[in-house]
């Protein structure tokens, strides 16, 4: 199976630049303390009227979302936190099985609401960026359906609210969320010029290690 080289054109090298940019962005972040890192599980569904869903027949806008991404968390300080979420189970999922590139990325500000010695509530708004190689939302899977692959890219806006269950005597606590989204995606040196947006939310668990 080949797998697109993405980064031999010019275009497709201006997008891994700004996701090198988005990826680099929260490590002066991490000589603060009270570091906390793990895994999150997404789970939720989007409207998507540009890409094509492995989950729906050809033609559909959208359906399930899930990814189980690498969470990190630094304290900067009054009650505040930023956060990094690294998607890794769709990008090497979708470009193993479909030929696809989805890419998710994104930072955010946690801000604490509530706290007892039990939990703590919090909300922030989060930003990312959004790659995609692939077909479009007529393609089939696989076989003479499948479309044209085409690359694209764009900004993803949104909040996250989440409870954490603190477990003072244990290696980790266990975070439940709520995560809303939207992007606008544009085509980059695509002959069709597909552009198009994508509304979403997810339930996210997570286990936060201290």
């Amino acid at each position: 199976m080949n797998i697109p080289a993405f980064s031999k054109t010019p275009s497709c090298r201006h997008g891994w630049w700004l996701l090198a940019v988005l990826l680099l962005f929260p490590l002066p972040a991490m000589a603060q303390s009270s570091t906390l890192v793990g895994p999150r599980a997404r789970m939720g569904g989007r409207y998507d009227n540009i890409r094509m869903c492995v989950a729906t027949p050809a033609g559909v806008n959208g359906g399930p979302a899930m990814d189980i991404s690498a969470f990190f968390s630094w304290s900067v300080g009054q009650g505040t936190r930023l956060e990094f979420d690294l998607p890794v189970m769709r990008p090497i999922l979708f470009g193993a099985a479909f030929r696809m590139l989805q890419f998710e990325p994104s930072v955010g500000l946690s801000f604490e609401l509530a706290r007892t010695p039990k939990s703590v509530l919090r909300a922030g708004p989060l930003a990312g960026i959004s790659l995609h190689y692939g077909p479009d939302v007529d393609s089939e899977s696989s076989g003479d359906g499948r479309t044209a692959s085409f690359f694209a890219l764009g900004p993803i806006g949104g909040a996250n609210a989440s409870l954490t269950f603190l477990r003072p005597r244990g290696r980790f606590d266990v975070q439940v969320g709520l995560t809303l989204y939207a992007t606008r995606l544009v085509a980059v040196d695509d002959p069709a010029n597909h552009k198009g947006f994508v509304l979403g939310g997810s339930l996210d668990i997570g286990l936060l290690f201290h």
